[in-house]
């Protein structure tokens, strides 16, 4: 009778744990600058995506969007981002960061790297360089497998697209 493996050694659970633990540390620093997680979380996906819709920023970060657009009301008082229309569909409002935004940004760029400095400690670089390429690949494989797909903010704008072209296209026979 074989026994199943200890939780603590299975590649998924071991997987898993590191990252809440890598995150938790994170948060641990993060605290110092007054964020939440959750906070964090907005800043450091519009340095990648400013002028990001609401609804698209809402996907990335796998909430609601009304969870958004309270934690963004908080942090639009406090300074951090701003709302801006979108000057083709007033509906839409696209995020930025301020410049009160930039200096803990930095601050917490300096506390990611001094995490994974302490998670990583004791691993040489060219392990290091295979860990990562060992993630991307295991990230890539999931990602190829059909069932992650675009965001749904993706497939929305897709769908607004082809509905404006359409109902332009039936106006232009309609009314010629």
């Amino acid at each position: 009778m074989s026994s199943s493996p200890c939780p603590d050694k299975t590649f998924s659970f071991l997987l898993h744990d590191v990252a809440r633990l890598l995150r938790r540390r994170f948060e641990d620093k993060a605290r110092l600058l007054k964020l939440t997680r959750s906070q964090w979380q907005v800043l450091a996906q519009l340095t990648r995506h400013e002028g990001i819709h609401q609804g698209a920023l809402a996907d990335l970060l796998e909430i609601k969007a009304i969870t958004l657009v309270r934690l963004l009301d908080r942090m639009e008082k406090a300074g951090l981002v701003q709302r801006r229309a979108d000057p083709t569909d007033r509906r839409v409002r696209k995020l930025y960061l301020t410049a009160k935004a930039h200096p803990l940004l930095a601050e917490m760029r300096m506390m990611g790297t001094a995490a994974r400095e302490e998670a990583l400690k004791g691993i040489n670089k060219s392990d290091r360089d295979t860990l990562l390429e060992t993630l991307i690949t295991m990230k890539t494989n999931l990602l190829s497998d059909g069932r992650e797909t675009k965001p749904r903010s993706h497939r929305l704008e897709t769908t607004r697209q082809v509905r404006h072209s359409r109902s332009g296209q039936e106006r232009q026979k309609k009314y010629g």
